[in-house]
């Protein structure tokens, strides 16, 4: 017996769409992968990474988790760089949350959501340091999504100080990391103007003399 035969249907009808528009389009994609971009997301079903940015398989390395963190202590997320960085060769890393996160929006509540509050965490060191700032803004839901881009920043700033990424720096290859933000309401990308290229421009505490 066959579970979820709908699914299987569809996969079926995409492989056929697929074959119909390029009959080699499965034998190029079997053969090897060469993204330049590694997107790190949330694990939320409305965020699809390849759909919105208009990437067919085979364009786009992707790691997702709640809230779209990069935790150093996160071997999941720190092996997917790696192999990103120096298998593939990735030219950009893009942190992507947005507007509206369920993680985001728990780390605001002092309510336990079980085991994820230990995920949260993060979140909520983030929404911890910029408590004046987020206090300023009466409306919830403005808060909200101002955490949801703080964390956004949080985690570009992460990345900079990883040693898989300040190594591509010290061999002089070109790795720039972003920090984006998506709109469920409009289904539109925003820059958030953090992007990071060089070790010169990480603060002096997290640089690794490599």
């Amino acid at each position: 017996m066959r579970f979820l035969p709908e699914l299987f249907e569809n996969n079926r009808r995409w492989a056929e769409r697929m074959r119909k528009t390029d009959p080699e389009f499965f034998e190029r994609l079997s053969a090897s992968q060469r993204p330049k971009y590694l997107w790190i997301g949330c694990s939320d079903s409305r965020v699809p990474a390849n759909q919105i940015v208009g990437l067919p398989p085979g364009k786009m390395f992707v790691h997702r988790n709640v809230a779209n963190l990069c935790v150093h202590s996160d071997m999941n997320f720190l092996s997917v760089l790696h192999y990103a960085v120096e298998d593939l060769r990735v030219e950009h890393v893009i942190v992507c949350g947005h507007y509206g996160c369920g993680g985001v929006r728990a780390a605001m509540g002092d309510g336990s959501q079980g085991l994820v509050d230990n995920w949260l965490h993060y979140v909520r060191d983030t929404r911890s340091r910029h408590a004046e700032e987020l206090e300023r803004l009466a409306d919830g839901d403005a808060r909200c999504d101002r955490l949801c881009e703080l964390n956004v920043i949080e985690q570009v700033g992460n990345l900079a100080h990883t040693s898989v990424v300040q190594r591509a720096w010290a061999e002089e290859r070109a790795l720039t990391v972003h920090g984006w933000i998506y709109n469920l309401k409009d289904g539109l990308l925003r820059d958030l103007g953090v992007s990071v290229g060089a070790v010169e421009d990480v603060d002096g505490a997290y640089r690794i003399r490599l």
